[in-house]
């Protein structure tokens, strides 16, 4: 029986700990396979998200797809995935063919199913336009119009420390981008009067220039609340201001395109969107990098 030592060794050096037994490598396998080895996501490396969206993959657990789309031609519905960790635009384009291409469902990937959806078709996102995916820094992204927010399947309560990542950008001022549920005491966050101000409805306004020309320009948008009393909110890799929260500030996510139930919907780009229902401030460097990486956004 010949002795197989030499390519068992050579298997244990390849795949590490991940070794099977009577496992043989081929290069076929290892090319082929669409889980790369070396791949380590966002909530990977800063996990225990509460709610996570993204056109890439950011755990390497999840096994879903990135969204549910639309086409125009007839309506119908496809589910579309990833490959190399990163939207399958190939499969995207495909499918939607010469017409446009709409998000019916943005998948939690966090693996605590917060889907979000829209079922009018009328207030859905768009992606694809006359066979193009619509891009932002290169990247995929979704173009939300004041009739388009998508609708998380239940309420997240966020109420005492969080953290929200948001990679976007506005395309109008008096517009709300994470909103709260219509019942219950809660605020939103957004961008009016020009984009000068960044403002939060539970009574603080973060001065200071976000964005010329009503926040056109990409940016990661990131709030963070580490106290019960104050949250920080920072643009890129600078703060951009702290105010004190009102004692009843509490935050029940229900929609990442505006209020739920008010008419300052969301009108813009969104390309992920990461929450935390803890405080991450000793991890919003780290969080920031990743994401700076990926997008080249400063």
């Amino acid at each position: 029986m010949p002795d197989f030592g030499i390519m068992r060794g050579f298997n244990e050096k390849l795949f590490g700990d991940k070794l099977v037994a009577g496992q043989l490598p081929t290069q076929l396998g290892i090319i082929g396979s669409e889980e790369v080895f070396d791949f380590i996501g966002l909530l990977d490396t800063y996990p225990n998200a509460a709610v996570a969206y993204s056109l890439r993959k950011l755990r390497t657990a999840f096994m879903g797809s990135a969204i549910r789309v639309r086409r125009s031609s007839d309506n119908t519905e496809q589910d579309i995935g990833f490959v190399n960790n990163e939207l399958d635009t190939s499969s995207l384009t495909t499918f939607c063919g010469a017409g446009n291409g709409f998000v019916t469902t943005w998948y939690d990937q966090s693996g605590n199913g917060y889907n979000a959806t829209q079922t009018t078709a009328a207030n859905q996102p768009q992606i694809v336009s006359s066979g193009s995916v619509i891009l932002q820094n290169s990247k995929p992204t979704i173009t939300h119009t004041s009739s388009t927010p998508l609708l998380l399947s239940s309420t997240v309560n966020l109420t005492n420390a969080y953290a929200m990542y948001g990679i976007v950008k506005f395309n109008a001022n008096d517009k709300e981008l994470f909103g709260d549920s219509s019942t219950g005491f809660g605020f939103s966050y957004g961008i009016y009067q020009n984009a000068n101000e960044l403002y939060h409805s539970a009574g603080s306004t973060f001065t200071g220039n976000f964005g010329a020309g009503y926040g056109l320009t990409f940016n990661l948008l990131t709030i963070e609340r580490a106290s019960t009393t104050s949250v920080n909110v920072y643009k890129n890799a600078n703060l951009f201001g702290t105010k004190a929260l009102n004692a009843n500030a509490n935050f029940y996510l229900s929609s990442l395109s505006g209020e739920r139930g008010q008419t300052y919907i969301f009108s813009g780009n969104l390309s992920e969107a990461i929450f935390y229902a803890s405080d991450k401030s000793t991890s919003r460097t780290g969080i920031s990098t990743n994401i700076n990486s990926y997008y080249a956004i400063y």
